[in-house]
């Protein structure tokens, strides 16, 4: 008899297992249950497409016919309320019961709301779905001023959509530059410029006390801790992500920030696995648990778990150095790794546009950013992915042309 595979979420992380279910056992059921109103798109395009670069053909990625022809169950619009891990049921606010034989849960999250007066009101805009993008590319094309609260690689794609937009907007950022936690001023100063030439203001030790609204309700002004009063008609905050972990709470399931999963991707309950944004897995580069939402990271995650669903034993582990990239710019920008991890860091500016910073933790390289020159990360990874012993080798990989050849051979696990 054929097993059940039901899968929350169709974000890349659940779509990729669902095929790699498909492909592994042509006999299977799979089920994919979502909340949203349409198929598999492309998070990293829809920014572009809030820009008003790109039109919506290119964003989407699965058209329903796609799961129609691999006979998965795609169950859109559906909301998961409950699940029961000694029944193998899940269900539905519709009143559905869904068995399962195996379950995976990649249901993501929600953008976090700001905790003042005012965040939810008429022109505040989170961005995390395509349907996020529309409002977002709707808004801003008639916007003249704006507001971008969040000072991470989420905002700074609200920001450049304000710039592409020719809204004159403020960014305002709690520290004393843009993704302090990556970053050193050296570095953050060329996005700075960036943002300034794109007609982006960056304000350094700043935030959101309360918002203004005027008599329709529509946001007209943030007000920051220090009295400061911004101007915007079209906001955009980027805080962070609430997991979608409501339907377990009652569940053994454990969760720790997100839901822990092993290297396997398997919780600490038979039968269930988790994949995505939602986990906090254990990371065996790191020998230690972690957390990443990278689009690469998020697929890889959903294949093994697919994999490990349908085998008999665990059959493949989660190994991966994830990267994340930047292209609003003349010039790219990239992280990989863990770049805000680290016990030292080691950088070096090249030019106006061009720098790199490394993180090592325990003498081991296991994260950085590089902005102008991205030639250097196949290398950089791989000495990630070999656990080598190099912080004391920094200058020799801060070096123009990146060659490991000059490593110490002795610098090994």
């Amino acid at each position: 008899m054929s097993e059940s595979h039901v899968i929350i979420g169709d974000g890349i992380a659940g779509s990729s297992a669902a095929e790699t279910i498909r492909e592994a056992d042509p006999d299977a059921d799979v089920t994919v249950v979502t909340e949203e109103g349409e198929a598999l798109y492309n998070r990293i395009l829809i920014k572009e497409f809030a820009k008003g670069k790109l039109p919506e053909a290119p964003i989407s990625i699965h058209e329903p016919d796609w799961y129609a022809e691999r006979d998965i169950d795609l169950r859109l619009n559906t909301h998961v309320v409950d699940i029961d891990t000694d029944a193998h049921e899940i269900y539905t606010h519709e009143g559905e019961t869904i068995t399962y034989d195996k379950l995976l849960i990649a249901a993501g999250g929600t953008p976090t709301q700001l905790p003042v007066e005012n965040s939810d009101t008429e022109g505040i805009h989170h961005f995390w779905t395509f349907q996020d993008a529309r409002a977002i590319r709707d808004h801003a094309s008639r916007a003249d001023t704006g507001i971008v609260v969040g000072a991470g690689l989420l905002g700074i794609d609200l920001a450049a959509i304000c710039g592409a937009q020719d809204i004159d907007a403020h960014y305002l950022m709690r520290g004393n530059r843009w993704w302090r936690y990556a970053l050193s001023l050296e570095g953050a100063q060329i996005v700075h410029d960036a943002l300034e030439a794109n007609g982006v203001t960056p304000v350094f030790d700043s935030g959101v006390q309360r918002f203004e609204t005027d008599a329709d309700g529509r946001v007209t002004a943030a007000i920051d801790p220090t009295g400061r009063r911004f101007e915007g008609e079209f906001v955009g905050v980027a805080i962070g992500l609430n997991f979608n972990t409501e339907f377990i709470y009652d569940t053994p399931i454990e969760v720790d920030d997100g839901i822990v999963v092993d290297e396997f991707m398997r919780t600490g309950v038979d039968d269930v696995y988790a994949a995505g944004d939602i986990t906090k897995f254990y990371d065996t580069v790191l020998d230690d648990y972690d957390q990443n939402g990278a689009w690469g990271s998020a697929k890889e995650q959903g294949a093994v778990a697919g994999t490990n669903m349908v085998a008999d034993a665990e059959a493949e582990e989660f190994r991966w150095v994830s990267s994340y990239s930047i292209t609003h710019f003349d010039f790219p920008f990239l992280s990989f790794g863990h770049p805000t991890r680290g016990d030292e860091h080691a950088e070096r500016k090249y030019s106006d546009t061009e720098w790199r910073r490394l993180a090592f933790e325990d003498g081991r390289l296991v994260g950085g950013v590089l902005i102008g020159d991205l030639a250097p990360q196949s290398k950089y990874k791989q000495l990630i992915r070999e656990e080598r012993q190099v912080a004391d080798q920094a200058e020799t990989l801060l070096e123009k042309q990146v060659d490991l050849d000059k490593l110490d051979a002795t610098a090994s696990r």
